[in-house]
């Protein structure tokens, strides 16, 4: 028996005072399938002696039908299920306490199948472990794992390389697993990344040191557990109380039934309601033993108002002074959940804090590569792929930036005809010029009166979106103006947007940061978009190294309406023409990269015209483009 056991035989009032003082620590084992978690989960669980006798003598008499040593593993496998294929399927917590802190366990699937329980259990936690198998090295589904771990902004990456046993306990396998992981994480955000040689099966490094890695001085998992820094809630965080119900007893008594989801509320401050941005002042804070005079984070409680004002489930309590976004439209980070791909052309229910509203998908920017946490292009997002996306949803809602709230900066999507969770979402950052506020984005596209088809009869052709994209200096204002005198020699209602064209208000992609490159062609794209729907055929100029960014515009517009057309001159005509000087400012070093930014200029890999204007002169360069307009349909009554 233990000493947090023999005090609650004892003493059971001093062990639960003591219990309530300790601090809580959530942490989650992560990793690829069979790397060993439920395993780990046991032996802290057994080595703490925190295993009912009765749990202990169950899981004896289970390994012994199965012919083992004692499995600790299925302290935590309980499903059928799980114990008859050895994996771990559903989410499974667990409780245990030492002598300086108690825990929260939960143990995820590794299986790529249910990546989506794994994110479920990720959610709050403060650590994650994360296990690789010795032999097995780094795997995508480790990575995976360790950048959801970043993305839902758990602070510590503990990463056991497990079954040291299997591998004679040699140094080199652990330092060659550890350096190549460390060089992954670099790119996400966590505040610390710690290394431990164990085997779990052992008991090695687990709780107990082992005399079997005498090259190990690090702490043991459980040390290092029990001392890892914990973020404490700030009394100055915003206010934030998302309202579950009202409750109205009878005529004398009103009360906004809530959880704080971050902040301090007391007796007497001013409050702001959203959406209505009604004021008024606290007047109680009730709970079921008796009234506060504040209240905390995560703390649930009933708020009475001194004025009666309007507001029901899914409005927020917070204080004026501290108001969160209140938005329509905006970007974040989708974890998708379901075996169905994402389609932009469904709506989806937006479950956010208390609210349920629907949304639409209006872009898919882009998805993480696994291996190298590169941006790539992305038209869909599959099972288990971590993209990013704009969604705009059919009433505002009141968000922070998840980096800054996880719990008013996430939200899961939901189908809206099968009621399946299928995304987890983390809201991002606004861009420095985009303005949120319900004026400026209680914006809808309504379809006019006037069809497409009308548009074409009045015309005699239909709109679309020419997409000429290179290299500076490729040709691409020059092969562009020249399809436009040709276009309008035919009668064509034809636009011209090219960055280096003052008369259009566009400025120029070049010497752009990334982000701010992204804002600039997002804006052009709708711009063209517009155009696109009056009916005239647009001819956009714009380096645009991004396939993303291209991708975004395309996805936007009709089936059909966009053109690409890749400007393909080499860069030894581009930096022989170098009309803006840029190649060399590369070479004197003041430019990074050959478009004026830190990555490089990315080749369309599929467009649906290729130029080159160092081979062809420039009519049969313009007559190409045109060809493929007419070969569309677009031209000609």
């Amino acid at each position: 028996m233990n000493a947090e056991n023999r005090l609650i035989a004892s003493d059971i009032d001093t062990y639960l005072a003591r219990y309530q003082d300790k601090q809580l620590l959530r942490f989650v084992a992560v990793g690829s399938v069979d790397d060993g978690k439920s395993t780990l989960i046991g032996r802290l669980l057994y080595d703490t002696g925190m295993v009912y006798e009765d749990q202990l003598a169950a899981v004896t008499r289970a390994s012994a039908m199965a012919g083992t040593a004692i499995d600790l593993s299925l302290l935590t496998d309980g499903l059928t299920a799980e114990r008859e294929q050895g994996i771990t399927i559903d989410v499974a917590y667990r409780y245990f306490t030492t002598d300086k802190r108690k825990f929260i366990i939960a143990d995820t699937p590794g299986h790529v199948q249910y990546t989506r329980n794994m994110v479920t259990g990720a959610s709050t936690a403060d650590v994650a472990i994360i296990l690789i198998d010795a032999r097995l090295g780094v795997l995508q589904q480790s990575r995976r794992h360790a950048t959801i771990a970043s993305l839902l902004g758990i602070p510590h990456l503990a990463v056991c390389v497990n079954k040291m046993d299997l591998c004679d306990y040699d140094r080199p396998t652990f330092d060659r697993i550890s350096a190549e992981m460390l060089e992954f994480t670099k790119g996400l955000r966590f505040e610390g990344v710690h290394f431990f040689p164990i085997s779990a099966l052992e008991g090695a490094n687990c709780v107990h040191r082992s005399a079997k890695t005498p090259w190990f001085d690090g702490p043991t998992v459980l040390e290092f557990l029990e001392t890892v820094p914990l973020g404490t809630t700030s009394d100055e965080a915003p206010l934030r109380v998302p309202v579950q119900c009202v409750l109205r007893p009878n005529l004398d008594y009103r009360g906004f039934a809530a959880q704080i989801a971050s902040g301090v509320i007391k007796r007497g401050d001013a409050i702001t309601v959203l959406p209505s941005r009604k004021t008024s002042r606290v007047r109680a804070i009730d709970t079921f033993d008796g009234e506060l005079e504040e209240a905390f984070e995560s703390q649930s409680v009933v708020i009475r108002l001194e004025d009666e004002i309007d507001c029901s489930r899914g409005d927020m309590l917070v204080h004026g002074h501290a108001v969160p976004r209140v938005v329509q439209t905006f970007d974040a980070t989708v974890v998708w959940m379901s075996e169905t791909p994402i389609d932009p052309s469904r709506t989806y229910w937006v479950k956010h804090t208390t609210q349920l509203v629907r949304a639409s998908v209006d872009a898919i920017v882009d998805k993480t590569d696994m291996d190298t946490l590169a941006r790539v292009a992305a038209s869909s997002l599959a099972l288990n792929d971590i993209g990013r996306v704009t969604l705009t949803c059919h009433r505002p809602i009141y968000v922070d930036a998840y980096t800054d709230n996880r719990k008013t900066g996430s939200f899961i999507l939901i189908d809206a005809l099968t009621n399946a969770t299928v995304g987890a979402g983390m809201i991002a950052s606004p861009s420095a010029d985009r303005v949120d506020s319900p004026e400026s984005r209680n914006l809808v596209w309504h379809a006019g009166s006037v069809t497409a088809e009308a548009r074409r009869r009045a015309h005699g052709h239909g709109g679309a979106v020419v997409w000429f994209t290179g290299l500076s200096g490729a040709g691409k204002s020059t092969v562009a103006n020249r399809v436009e005198q040709l276009l309008l020699e035919r009668g064509v209602f034809t636009c011209v947007l090219d960055g280096d064209n003052v008369r259009h208000g566009l400025c120029s992609d070049l010497g752009f940061s990334p982000e701010d490159r992204h804002e600039n062609l997002r804006r052009v794209g709708e711009v063209a978009k517009i155009l696109d729907v009056a009916g005239a055929v647009v001819l956009a100029a714009f380096v645009s190294p991004y396939r993303a960014d291209r991708e975004r515009i395309r996805a936007s517009l009709p089936e059909g309406d966009f053109l690409e057309v890749h400007v393909a001159a080499s860069l030894e005509v581009c930096e022989a023409r170098d009309p803006k000087g840029l190649y060399r400012k590369t070479r004197e070093g003041s430019l990074r990269g050959l478009t004026g930014v830190d990555a490089p200029y990315e080749a369309p890999l599929d467009a649906e015209v290729v130029i080159d204007t160092a081979a062809a002169d420039l009519d049969s360069c313009a007559r190409a483009v045109i060809a493929a307009l007419e070969s569309r349909g677009v031209l000609g009554r």
